[in-house]
């Protein structure tokens, strides 16, 4: 067995004051709880998928971003930051990379037998028509994919895999804004990879996993939401391991556990039927002939 590769995860920590579900003013202190995680699993990196704040205007989001760059400040190992929609509602690409010191293009890394992608497609929320896939972003995408020579774990804010928002306090009536309205194309290149995918996401502030052409969807609850936890912060973090096997692991509130075999996640399903009155016409067409 492959040396098992450790990631910890967080997201949606919208520090801040309530918003509606949200515990903003829980966040800073749930984030000393993430950084014993992380101290106590000792990954090899840690994640974060954005929407650190909820935005109010851009002085104050100026400092709560500060304030949640502050609280990841003393993690040792390894951190990657993706901007979410509240990230960016009131600040630059530019303000963000500043107050977290990093630069805000996409990147991979090989971890061990695998490749962690950050795909920080632009999670610009366009009211009220919702978020716009870029075509570089997805270029970029279709790029990592093509020359995958090891097993892919790709990182994002926006899901796009396409699931249901039912039961969904923020989404069921408003699914799209959930993901991108082309994210079919997304999908499309993802179909193309030879190699085992997972794909993880923030945004849409529950657990989920959807399995999509036989690659896994993955979606981390908020550290700060409350609608599936009666009230209460859900203080959600996940570890992630990667191996011959993989393991996710959510903590907090709202615990959520899932395991696979590697190989299960390189088999590609059979393209689906058409609408079934196309069949049915091109029946009655062959028997006619």
């Amino acid at each position: 067995m492959s040396r098992a590769v450790r990631l910890c995860l967080v997201t949606d920590i919208h520090h801040g004051k309530p918003s509606f579900t949200k515990a903003g003013p829980a966040a800073l202190g749930l984030m000393a709880e993430f950084r014993r995680f992380v101290a106590e699993t000792r990954p090899d990196a840690v994640l974060d998928l954005g929407d650190r704040i909820s935005d109010e205007a851009r002085d104050s989001d100026l400092v709560l971003e500060q304030e949640v760059a502050e609280a990841f400040a003393p993690i040792a190992v390894p951190r990657f930051h993706i901007d979410g929609n509240h990230d960016r509602d009131y600040l630059t690409v530019g303000d963000n990379d500043r107050i977290l010191g990093r630069s805000a293009h996409h990147e991979t890394l090989d971890l061990g037998d695998w490749r962690l992608a950050i795909w920080r497609a632009d999670a610009k929320l366009h009211r009220p028509g919702g978020f716009a896939l870029v075509e570089a972003d997805l270029l970029w995408l279709a790029d990592v994919v093509r020359s995958a020579d090891r097993p892919l774990v790709i990182v994002s804010h926006v899901p796009v895999s396409g699931h249901s928002q039912v039961g969904n306090y923020w989404f069921e009536n408003n699914p799209h804004y959930a993901t991108y309205p082309s994210a079919d194309r997304i999908r499309a290149v993802l179909r193309q990879a030879r190699v085992p995918v997972i794909c993880i996401s923030g945004h849409v502030h529950w657990n989920t996993l959807t399995t999509v052409d036989g690659i896994a969807h993955i979606t981390l609850q908020s550290l700060t939401e409350t609608f599936t936890t009666q009230g209460e912060a859900a203080g959600a973090f996940a570890l992630l391991e990667l191996s011959d096997t993989v393991l996710w692991q959510v903590h907090g509130r709202d615990p959520f556990t899932w395991s696979t075999d590697r190989a299960d996640l390189a088999r590609r399903w059979m393209t689906p039927l058409p609408d079934f009155r196309e069949l049915a016409g091109a029946k009655m067409r062959l028997a006619a002939e």
